[in-house]
């Protein structure tokens, strides 16, 4: 039985949705506080979590942040349960990881149609593990119609012509997935296998197993051999999403397999071969993980051949109709129902919304705005209260922030290019970076690649 767990400090909330939840079938799972939340989540590993934000003794995010760490839960979905007052901290959660949200109060539909829509990502997810997708089609116009994206795929274009590692950087639910795939399609190991891992989503202890296979009798459980992702990608991809989670002995191990490619199962005394082109992707800086000493500094350089950066949706606009639409037109296609239009007073809306959670909360809103229309016209009133309201997305100081950092590091290069009359080399060391950083920052802010003054 699907089991949902909701950590809610009012009783008659919680008692009201455990009711809810007994009508249609799922198991109702209870914890009064975030603390009790996480002990019940750990002890019975639901299949949704629902969390109120503002609690006693650990707040909604602090629930979160602690159950991302560990393996048994972090890839479970956790959806926040918030008040009006609290749009600030469900752009917040968004940010963090949280995988959706729910306005107080919610009807019956909204709370069904959020669990549903959920348990269906997450059956995506893992079809995803153990299922090499087939060969996707070209970017389409919605995806890339932003100019800043339009760039990053020219680049990935090109890049998916060489043999480098390709790096991709980016906010988390930005489509790095999609543009990995666009990269090995792209590439002449487009009619082999792609294979994908998030590399958060499982524990430590199975994550070697999945990644380099095992040998039958390896471990306990270990009842048959099986071949780990790296024997079944063979000429084709690999794409490894989230790697800054790597923990610190899988990083050493796939440093050795990138170095000598070839792989060894847990429990075999002898290694294969194996011709597979690299992808990564993360949310993270790593080169400050590097700095800190928690990411090795010879596996970033190893997987960061090529580093591309895809910009957050707040960025690109322009691209939040079309998107919008393509998703509806998706979600109707498999609900079999007419694809609805959408308002331009809901385009508006949309459009005017951040988007903390990027593209990935996009399709959320719209595939639970389709889950509650009777067909027709999408409006402004089938749309969640933070995005109904019309916050807009005037640039925050921290973006305002982001910009100006930008265009400080991309004048600091260019004075130093100039200072050293065009070396690369010594510009990089002024700056306090490696020289394949210096080169992936010229190319990222378009800049051309000096030669040396003799």
């Amino acid at each position: 039985m699907t089991s949902v767990l909701v950590i809610e400090d009012d009783p008659v909330i919680r008692g009201n949705i455990l009711d809810l939840l007994d009508a249609e079938g799922y198991e109702g799972l209870e914890a009064s506080d975030g603390k009790a939340g996480i002990a019940a989540a750990l002890a019975r590993r639901p299949d949704v979590i629902i969390c109120d934000i503002t609690m006693p003794v650990m707040n909604g995010h602090q629930v979160l942040e602690q159950l991302r760490d560990y393996p048994e839960t972090t890839a479970v979905p956790f959806v926040f349960l918030t008040a009006r007052a609290e749009r600030e901290d469900v752009r917040e959660g968004m940010a963090r990881g949280a995988d959706d949200y729910l306005t107080k109060p919610f009807t019956r539909q909204e709370l069904l149609a959020c669990i549903e829509s959920r348990l269906e990502r997450q059956r995506e997810l893992r079809h995803a593990l153990v299922t090499p997708p087939a060969k996707a089609s070209p970017p389409t116009d919605a995806i890339i119609r932003s100019p800043a994206l339009r760039r990053v795929y020219e680049r990935a274009t090109r890049a998916a012509r060489s043999q480098l590692s390709v790096l991709l950087l980016g906010e988390t639910g930005v489509g790095k997935d999609v543009l990995a795939r666009h990269i090995h399609v792209s590439s002449p190991r487009s009619d082999e296998p792609f294979v994908p891992l998030n590399c958060a989503a499982l524990p430590e202890t199975l994550l070697e197993s999945e990644l380099f296979g095992h040998e039958k009798g390896a471990f306990t459980g270990a009842s048959a051999a099986r071949e780990g992702l790296f024997e079944a990608a063979d000429g084709g991809t690999v794409f490894l999403d989230e790697v800054g989670d790597l923990p610190p002995t899988t990083q050493a191990k796939l440093l050795r397999l990138l170095e000598e490619r070839r792989v060894r199962r847990i429990g075999a005394r002898t290694f294969k071969d194996i011709d597979v082109r690299f992808i990564a992707a993360t949310n993270q800086n790593l080169e400050e993980r590097v700095a800190e000493g928690t990411f090795r500094q010879d596996l970033y350089f190893r997987i960061a051949g090529i580093v591309l950066e895809v910009p957050p949706l707040r960025e690109r606009r322009e691209a939040v109709a079309p998107l919008a639409k393509r998703f509806a037109e998706n979600v109707c296609r498999q609900m079999q129902l007419p694809t609805p239009t959408l308002s331009p007073e809901a385009v508006g809306r949309l459009e005017g919304y951040a988007w903390p959670g990027n593209v990935r909360e996009l399709r959320n809103v719209i595939e639970r705005s389709i889950a509650l229309l009777d067909g027709g016209e999408l409006r402004p009133e089938h749309l969640p209260d933070a995005i109904r309201a019309g916050e807009q997305q005037a640039p925050t100081k921290l973006e305002e922030l982001r910009q100006e950092v930008r265009a400080a590091e991309r004048q600091a290069i260019i004075d130093a290019l100039e200072e050293h009359g065009g070396n690369q080399t010594l510009a990089a060391k002024a700056l306090g970076i490696s020289r394949r950083t210096l080169v992936n920052r010229l190319d990222e802010f378009e800049l051309p690649r000096p030669r040396k003054k003799v």
